[in-house]
């Protein structure tokens, strides 16, 4: 009886530790994780000089005519731990009166980042606001659509493909990665490119989730005013109608799940949605 006794204390005592480290992982384990993670950060770099537009052309529903709006040119830097995303590279510095007062990479320097230390840099799409500066970081690992590659290296480019900035990645000199669907850029859902076609064939744009600021949605040129948004209307120079509509439709319903705020790169009136540079927000 008492060995019996001695056998049933101990395999007590066993399932008794079994239960504690169980709830150890359980309770402790998620938190653990969490405080390990890599702080993230955004922040929006001018990428272009503003200039006034006439907007009807952007929008095929007739919500403005004539109206007149000033056209920026944005991009958007992602700081993860260690590591930088830059997402789309603005105008080329010599491209006339859009062109940046001061380069991405003597932005950067601002807050001491060299451009070797981009480790991503994602575009939107092919078109030359967007692409200008892609060839100031060899050294970062170029996410592309799949579409806009293809018309980046065909034998004839599409038609407002933007190929000189790309030359050191068409080379093979660079690292690439042609992107057919979504990309989860670090892998734990925290900035994902979303696969958005219609403006361009392998048009993509960008979530990013922030621990304080919550969830932010960046367009690319899925739309490039607020009118387009309300009521989707669609650029009478877009690559595909029906594919700019099917994608406004899924980025509209992710931002309502998510409730991110959404961001235009193009309308001057979200700009103050983010910090003025080098301001950061996380």
């Amino acid at each position: 009886m008492t060995s019996n006794l001695y056998f049933y204390r101990q395999r007590l005592l066993k399932l008794s530790t079994l239960f504690a480290l169980t709830c150890s992982a359980l309770f402790t384990g998620p938190q653990a994780a969490a405080q390990s993670a890599p702080e993230l950060s955004l922040a929006r770099l001018d990428c272009g000089t503003p200039v006034p537009m006439v907007v009807a052309r952007f929008n095929d529903t007739f919500a403005f005519t004539d109206k007149k709006l000033t056209f920026t040119f944005s991009c958007y830097l992602i700081n993860r731990g260690d590591d930088y995303f830059l997402w789309d590279t603005g105008h080329a510095m010599t491209a006339g009166v859009p062109a940046p007062k001061v380069s991405i990479v003597d932005q950067l320097a601002q807050i001491n980042v060299k451009p070797e230390q981009i480790k991503y840099v994602g575009i939107s799409h092919y078109h030359a606001d967007h692409t200008g500066q892609a060839n100031s970081f060899p050294g970062a690992t170029l996410l592309i659509g799949k579409g806009d590659w293809e018309g980046i290296t065909a034998p004839k480019p599409n038609v407002g493909a933007n190929v000189a900035p790309f030359a050191h990645w068409i080379s093979g000199g660079g690292k690439l990665e042609v992107l057919p669907g979504d990309k989860d850029v670090f892998g734990d859902g925290t900035v994902v490119i979303i696969n958005t076609p219609g403006h361009t064939p392998g048009h993509h744009s960008l979530l990013v989730k922030l621990a304080s600021a919550g969830n932010v949605l960046i367009t690319g040129d899925l739309t490039h005013f607020q009118e387009n948004y309300a009521n989707n209307g669609v650029p009478s120079f877009n690559y595909h109608r029906g594919d700019t509509l099917a994608s406004l439709n899924r980025f509209k319903t992710a931002a309502a799940n998510l409730k991110a705020t959404v961001i235009i790169q193009h309308d001057a009136r979200d700009v103050d949605k983010l910090p003025a540079w080098p301001g950061f927000v996380k």
